[in-house]
């Protein structure tokens, strides 16, 4: 597994679940990307000029929201993630 450095998170994108309209299935090709996600593994967090941390706002385990193109896709034992910074998270799903 990876272990994100500073602020940066390994994020699982959930399926997109399939829209069905007016009787039309559309094929996974023309689905929108994920745009939720399950944080896998998380930094430390983000190192300020004078050496402080200040630890992250989200953890292993959380359900997030993200932005439509975030991240760095990466494909780990046939599993595809996405690694983004914190401030690519738009907010946890409670």
């Amino acid at each position: 597994m990876i272990r994100p450095l500073g602020d940066k998170i390994l994020v699982k994108p959930l399926e997109a679940k399939e829209v069905v309209k007016g009787g039309i299935i559309i094929p996974d090709t023309a689905k929108e990307k994920p745009q939720e996600g399950e944080v896998i593994a998380a930094g430390k967090g983000k190192t300020t000029e004078d050496g402080k941390v200040i630890a992250l706002d989200v953890k292993k385990g959380d359900k997030v929201l993200f932005g439509k193109y975030s991240g760095t896709e990466v494909k780990i034992d046939n599993v595809q993630y996405l690694i983004m910074s914190q401030d690519d998270i738009l907010g946890i799903i409670e």
